[in-house]
Parts: C-alpha cells; sequence; structure tokens
C-alpha cells in the first residue's frame, strides 16, 4: 500500500465487486421505496456516500463523467429531500 492511499479505500478496492454492488442495490431499494424520513435520510447517507466517492476521484475522471455524476448527485438529493417533506 502506498503512502497516499486511506486504509478504507485499499479495503473497498478489495472488496468483491459483485457483493459490493449487491449490497448497494439492496440500500438505493430500501430507501427508495421506504416512505417517510428513514427513506429520506437513507437516500440523503447514499448521496454523502456519492459525494465522498466523488471527492476522492474527481481528478481521474472525464469531464463528462464528472457531469453525470453532479446529475445523479442532484437527483439523489433531491429525492431525499422530498422524502423528508
Amino acid at each position: 500500500m502506498q503512502r497516499t492511499q486511506r486504509p478504507l479505500l485499499a479495503r473497498l478496492a478489495g472488496a468483491n465487486p459483485t457483493s459490493v454492488f449487491l449490497l448497494t442495490l439492496v440500500v438505493v431499494l430500501v430507501a427508495f421505496f421506504t416512505p417517510g424520513v428513514i427513506g429520506g435520510l437513507l437516500t440523503l447517507a447514499l448521496a454523502a456516500g456519492l459525494i465522498a466517492l466523488l471527492a476522492t476521484t474527481w481528478a481521474v475522471q472525464a469531464p463528462q463523467t464528472r457531469l453525470i455524476r453532479l446529475v445523479m448527485l442532484t437527483l439523489l438529493v433531491t429525492v431525499g429531500l422530498a422524502k423528508l417533506l
């Protein structure tokens, strides 16, 4: 591991992509189908995770990818805030 790598990122890089995808899918479905405050908080927690991922990988992404990620982040935050209200 390089000195610039964070231990969490090293652990995530070694995770099984299929299990990470399935776990994320389950959390997204629960967040979207759970009504009220709980669903809104789960959706905003997903947005916070996406913000962390976006901040970590910003320098190595193409401008088109950055734009798509920002649009998805905006939609996710909008859905989360709408569920809270």
